[in-house]
């Protein structure tokens, strides 16, 4: 079972006071929030590609680091980030080739079924489940679409640039769709 792997590996983590490299305190040393997707191909390459250390910056992630509403819990972290953790620029980078891309919500949602979920289940959502599942046609729209929503919010600081990039998850390669510098 993965849950005993895991509690094994990190007793003797501790044990062996491996996470000493790791030791940094909670304020982002580079300051800045970097809103990402949850992509595994970007665990470790995203923060490689970009020179970034454990303690550098916050990252928020989720699926296609898809921003659609600016009062939901990924907004809520950028601003904590900026207004309590001393962040001064927002990264928004997605990346090519994300399942999120042209999602077909109708599939998702069968396989949901195939679960156990059921009709009354998806149907009792505040919200169409097609239209709040939907990812995106273009990533770099989407990280527009972010950047903007990010930009536009009432609570964040005029002076804080938001960027917006879209990296390669084989190379690593950066692409700039957003300069917050010159916005």
């Amino acid at each position: 079972m993965l849950l005993e792997e895991i509690l094994q590996f990190n007793q003797k983590f501790v044990e062996d006071e491996a996470y000493k490299p790791f030791e940094t305190d909670g304020l982002p040393n580079k300051r800045a929030v970097i809103f990402t997707c949850m992509d595994t191909r970007l665990i470790e390459l995203l923060p490689n590609a970009l020179n970034l250390k454990n303690g550098d910056v916050k990252m928020v992630k989720n699926a296609g680091a898809i921003l659609t509403d600016k009062y939901d819990s990924t907004m809520k972290s950028i601003l904590i980030a900026i207004h309590a953790l001393q962040a001064e620029e927002v990264f928004v980078i997605a990346h090519h080739n994300c399942g999120m891309n042209h999602l077909d919500t109708d599939t998702l949602l069968e396989r949901m079924k195939v679960q156990g979920i059921t009709d009354e289940a998806i149907h009792s959502l505040d919200k169409d489940a097609n239209e709040w599942l939907k990812g995106f046609e273009s990533v770099e729209d989407s990280v527009r679409q972010s950047v903007s929503i990010i930009e536009d919010h009432p609570l964040l600081p005029t002076d804080i640039p938001v960027h917006g990039l879209v990296i390669d998850p084989q190379t690593g390669k950066l692409d700039l769709v957003t300069n917050g510098y010159s916005s």
